[in-house]
Formats: structure tokens, C-alpha cells, sequence
């Protein structure tokens, strides 16, 4: 199979090879499904590596869903821990895997008590804190216990900010945004008994988690490239400056930074030691505006065709898998094969029932299928139960996604 990427930009010819493959593999499934090839995810992980200059790699469970794929990208070179998303799914993760680091502060009560009664689970879990309040929440739930410490990461605001702060650029994350705040911080953990320091962590969003291709963001380009460089300038040297504010308190075993979008520029950055990425082993239709990595699309879902209302138009079943953050177009997922697709402005992807224009449909039958990538990478496996893994032209496994095994944790 060639793999070219699989765009609007696209040879015909390769589009055509690649669709046919994945519909040969797929012939008895009966859709809606999902499929992840695994020649692209590989390629990827490959890509990843390469652009990580050697550090390691912790792998983002949020943007794969799937225990399976989470063991296929671990055993690749490169990919060490597992940066995971609440702290139920890292305790139910724990049972297989080492060194999970839950990237958001946690408020789950039951699970700080299974986590601080078992000593396997505090040591292989590490949880993030930004405040006091998380702290003294940590004391009020959670019997403090010397033998055996929590460990804690400390979440470091990394966005940028402008004009005094009157100007925000970046997720709203952690208060912590100063050495200054992150030695305080970090003074306060030491003075508290049954916690450890072990780890810090920044999540640049801005440069991460932008779109800066000329196709993505048309006359806005030149801004956000502006806007991303001032930002990894000032977070060099700011960064810098709070890991050695925090490591003359703290022994420090990681440094993290970085999403799949950054990792160029993160892997560049002294101060980190590891990165943070996964969204790029899937390479939904998002990343198709980002020039810093070229991934290869590797996730799909399929739906059938079910009616024709008009010439120039059919109807697919389903299809309204929608991304979450600021509602868009590009939020929408993205018709992919037959090339040229695209939705009706009225009705965009439904619920129910998704009508797709373009000069393809009068060629479409009803039965026949319409490819499309999520916009988001680990949203598609909310979707489906399993992920049908295909290579070479065939299906090799069915695994189920974290849905499939009877867990949702977001």
C-alpha cells in the first residue's frame, strides 16, 4: 500500500489504492465502524521518534482510548509512561502498565483512597497538583502516610500571555505560572508529610494544539506562526528558570512538555526531559493544518449509504461525531473518500443522518460506503466499541475501545 497522505491534495490514484485496500479488509463488517491501520500508526510512532531527538516519549492515553493500540505504541522504541486523563482510568491502567502520570488534578475521592491504601498503585501513579487548595483537599480525603508517599507533578502554566496579562493565548490550566509561584510551591509540598515531589509538567497549547498550515488558517497564517514563535521564546527561558527553582527544592525525575503538535520545538527545550504525544499515531483531520508534523491518517470510520434525496447528493446514516472545544466547522469530521465530498451547510453532520454534495455522490449506491477521520484523535473510540486493525489489505484484529470494555472516564 502507498502512503501518500490522505487529503484533499492527494494523488487519485493512491486515494483510490489505499480505499480500495481498507473496503477489501472490510467487506463483511457492517458499518458504522472504525478501523486503524496499523503500516500508517507504526509510520507515525516512527515519525514521532524521530522528531522527539531522542527523548522519550510519554504516551497520551486520552488520544487512543484503546488498551490494545496503548500496547502497540509502548512496545515501539521511543515511548516510555503513559500520561493519562482521570484517576479511575489510571488505577484500571495500572493493572497492565508502569508509570502513569494523571495529567489533570483529580477530586475523586474513592479513588485517592484506593490509590493511597495499595502500594503498587502509589507507586505507579503520579498525580498533578497547581494549588494549595489541592493540596489541602490531598490531606482532608487521604490519610498522609510517610512509607507511603503520593507522588505529585506540578502542573506549570505555560500559555502566553500579553500586555500584562490582559491578553491570554493558551489553555486555562494551572494558576502556577512563575518560578516564583512554583518554588512556593514546591516548599509547600516538601513541608507536607505523605507527599513527594517527583515531576513537572507545562502543556503548550498555543503551539501544541494550533493550526499554523496556510490551508488551515488562510490569511491568519502568518499570525499564528508570529504568535507560536514569541511564544516558545519566552517559555524557553521562563520554564528554564522554574524547573531550577523547583529542582533546588525537589528531586525532580521528569520534565514534561510538549503534544504531538510541539514536539519539534519541545524536544529543543533543555529544561524538558520527556514529551508528551499520541494524537499523531491516529492523525485525525485536524492535524491536515499543521505544517510542524505530517503525520499519516491512520484512523477511520465508515458509514453507509442510505438514501439519495437529489442528483448530487446522498445520504449517510449517522456521522454526527463531533469534536469537543470551541464549536466549528473544524470540529466537523471530515469526509475523506470518495474525495470531494463535503456537507450540506443547513444540516452538517447529523445525528441521524449526515446528506453529502459533490460531484462523487451520483456514483454512490445505497449500500456503499463513505469514509470519514474524526476531527479529534481518542473522541472516535467514545463512538465505537471495538477498532477493527487492519494491514496489508486485511483485517488482523477487532479490539475493543476503552467503550468496548465497559469504561468511560472522561
Amino acid at each position: 500500500m502507498g502512503y501518500q497522505r490522505v487529503t484533499g491534495v492527494d494523488a487519485p490514484a493512491a486515494l483510490e489504492h489505499r480505499f480500495a485496500e481498507l473496503g477489501r479488509a472490510t467487506a463483511g463488517l457492517q458499518p458504522p465502524f472504525a478501523v486503524v491501520d496499523l503500516n500508517a500508526f507504526d509510520t507515525n510512532a516512527a515519525i514521532l521518534r524521530r522528531n522527539a531527538i531522542g527523548k522519550p516519549l510519554r504516551l497520551a492515553s486520552k488520544s487512543l482510548r484503546c488498551r490494545a493500540l496503548m500496547r502497540r505504541a509502548l512496545a515501539q522504541p521511543g515511548f516510555r509512561g503513559i500520561l493519562g486523563f482521570t484517576l479511575p482510568e489510571a488505577i484500571w491502567l495500572a493493572q497492565e502498565f508502569e508509570d502513569i502520570v494523571v495529567a489533570y488534578p483529580t477530586a475523586d475521592t474513592d479513588a485517592l483512597r484506593a490509590l493511597a491504601a495499595d502500594d503498587e498503585l502509589a507507586r505507579r501513579i503520579t498525580l498533578m497538583v497547581d494549588s494549595v487548595e489541592h493540596l489541602d483537599f490531598l490531606r482532608r480525603h487521604v490519610e498522609p502516610n510517610p512509607s507511603r508517599p503520593l507522588r505529585l507533578c506540578l502542573e506549570l502554566d505555560v500559555s502566553l500571555e500579553l500586555l500584562g496579562g490582559r491578553i491570554h493565548i493558551g489553555a486555562h490550566r494551572s494558576p502556577v505560572r512563575t518560578p516564583e509561584h512554583a518554588l512556593d510551591m514546591a516548599h509547600e509540598i516538601d513541608k507536607r508529610p505523605g507527599v513527594d515531589l517527583v515531576g513537572i509538567m507545562g502543556y503548550e497549547g498555543q503551539i501544541a494544539g494550533v493550526q499554523d498550515a496556510y490551508s488551515a488558517a488562510a490569511l491568519k497564517y502568518p499570525l499564528v506562526r508570529l504568535m507560536q514563535h514569541v511564544s516558545r521564546v519566552e517559555l524557553a527561558e521562563r520554564r528554564a528558570e522554574a524547573v531550577a527553582a523547583v529542582r533546588s527544592v525537589a528531586d525532580l525525575e521528569f520534565v514534561n512538555g510538549g503534544g504531538t503538535g510541539s514536539v519539534v520545538s519541545t524536544a529543543a527545550d533543555p529544561s524538558v526531559t520527556e514529551i508528551a504525544a499520541g494524537s499523531g499515531l491516529y492523525s485525525p483531520a485536524l492535524f491536515d493544518g499543521y505544517r510542524s508534523i505530517r503525520p499519516l491518517p491512520a484512523a477511520f470510520f465508515a458509514l453507509p449509504v442510505v438514501r439519495r434525496p437529489r442528483p448530487g447528493i446522498v445520504t449517510a446514516l449517522g456521522g454526527g461525531w463531533v469534536a469537543s472545544g470551541v464549536p466549528g466547522p473544524d470540529r466537523l469530521p471530515k469526509p475523506t473518500f470518495p474525495a470531494g465530498m463535503r456537507f450540506s451547510k443547513t444540516e452538517g453532520a447529523g445525528e441521524v443522518q449526515t446528506p453529502l454534495k459533490g460531484r462523487a455522490a451520483d456514483g454512490l449506491a445505497i449500500g456503499d460506503r463513505v469514509w470519514m477521520r474524526h476531527a479529534k484523535a481518542g473522541e472516535l473510540a467514545e463512538r465505537v466499541n471495538t477498532i477493527h486493525l487492519v494491514r496489508g489489505g486485511e483485517v488482523v484484529a477487532e479490539v475493543p475501545t476503552y467503550r468496548g470494555e465497559g469504561h468511560a472516564f472522561a
